[in-house]
């Protein structure tokens, strides 16, 4: 998966945690491994709200995927690795505002 994707014109622009996940179910569908949909949920944070999924307790754990953060400033969509949220965020952070 692309780490950024390029924020085009019009791309919406959420305003509500309900607005992202709207938003994020057009591009980011994680499944379990029998095929069926992972629940999905959002962290909103200062600047954008991170996507992410939780798996059931009974799924094998795996590594790798990815979470996705939408920007509160433009709607641009970013995935970041599957790390914990308080850690993926603080990762996007650094990449995209790197001095606060």
């Amino acid at each position: 998966m692309p780490e950024n994707e390029p924020s085009e014109p019009g791309n919406p622009v959420p305003t509500t945690a309900e607005e992202a996940l709207e938003i994020a179910r057009t591009r980011f569908r994680p499944r379990c491994r029998d095929g069926s949909p992972a629940s999905v949920h959002v962290e909103e944070f200062d600047i954008g709200y991170l996507i992410y999924a939780i798996f059931p307790p009974s799924e094998p754990r795996s590594f790798g995927g990815s979470h996705l953060v939408i920007s509160k400033a433009d709607g641009a969509l970013t995935f970041v690795p599957n790390f914990p949220p308080k850690s993926a965020i603080a990762l996007y952070r650094k990449r995209h505002y790197p001095n606060p």
